[in-house]
């Protein structure tokens, strides 16, 4: 395994234009300065084999079309006319801290789509979702929120992302403890569902989930709507992953925890445990404002036509 800590020559070229990047934005937007600097620690300095995609996961489906290459270390998922393709984690987990890199499909995407999401099963079933609904070339992906449980969805939250996530790996991050779910990307949240149960709201806690993703084809409706159809002249489309990190995670087998308990707060009172507690501090909280003000294209708890009869009441919290 590679030493994360240590910093490369490149790495130093690509801070030193990072920083000088920083201080041409740092005049106008002090929170996009932050957002840099974030962006640069977690995507950037990650270590290369973080965890193997031969041990942790299982090809499903695409007859081919998905591939484990570098001894493990990068995943691919290839979608053409005829097919698109999937994998899915070897564990399943009830609560986590979990890291995945990925790298979007590039130019004219639209009609396709990347969904990277923890699921249960069954018709009650919980799920953390992550998707990327692509685009024409030039026009930005739109990252697509949700939350399900006990089978019950409608949560939709929708985000411009801040970078082309098609050049580069960055990081998509789920933290799922018994409290709240934050999203995030390259280390900067962009959504919080927190445990409201006290107001009648489900919340995921009970059903473990495995780690799913797939490429596949949804020109129906993923872009404007299905008025864009897809290019299969630009096929096969190739997402890419790396870097899967879920060593802050609970993983589930033979019904029981590797983390000892269900109860959060004898699990959380290790430190080893402390994501099991982990919560939004006021940086973390002004980053969140901050996308929401800049980047987010849709929420559901604003969609007062949507609901006629009264929004949901975890929109209602203060």
């Amino acid at each position: 395994m590679h030493n994360t800590h240590l910093i490369t020559y490149k790495q130093l070229a690509k801070l030193y234009s990072i920083v000088s990047m920083a201080f041409l934005l740092a005049s106008s937007s002090v929170p996009m300065l932050l957002m840099f600097l974030v962006s640069f620690t977690v995507s950037s300095l990650m270590g290369s084999s973080l965890g193997n995609f031969n041990q942790n996961f299982d090809i499903t489906w695409g007859d081919g079309r998905a591939k484990i290459l570098s001894n493990g270390e990068l995943l691919t998922l290839n979608l053409d006319k005829a097919s698109g393709s999937g994998f899915q984690s070897t564990n399943e987990y009830l609560f986590g801290k979990i890291d995945m890199q990925l790298k979007l499909v590039p130019g004219n995407s639209a009609g396709t789509v990347t969904a990277y999401y923890l699921s249960s099963k069954g018709s009650t079933w919980d799920e953390i979702d992550f998707e990327f609904l692509g685009n024409l070339s030039g026009d930005p992906y739109i990252l697509h929120t949700n939350v399900f449980s006990q089978g019950k969805g409608n949560r939709e939250q929708q985000f411009y992302l801040w970078f082309d996530p098609t050049t580069d790996f960055h990081t998509y991050s789920i933290l799922w403890n018994p409290q709240r779910i934050i999203f995030s990307v390259d280390g900067t949240p962009i959504r919080e569902f927190k445990n409201m149960e006290s107001r009648g709201v489900p919340f995921p806690k009970n059903q473990p989930m495995r780690i799913y993703s797939s490429l596949w084809n949804a020109d129906d409706w993923a872009t404007r709507g299905g008025l864009v159809k897809t290019d299969w002249s630009q096929a096969p489309f190739t997402a890419s992953y790396r870097n899967f990190n879920a060593k802050d995670a609970c993983v589930w087998s033979n019904g029981a925890s590797s983390c000892g308990t269900n109860s959060s707060a004898a699990a959380a009172s290790s430190n080893t445990n402390a994501w099991l507690s982990e919560e939004l501090g006021s940086t973390s909280q002004q980053r969140l404002e901050w996308v929401k003000k800049n980047y987010m294209i849709y929420n559901y708890c604003t969609d007062a036509k949507r609901f006629p009869q009264g929004l949901p009441p975890e929109c209602n919290a203060s």
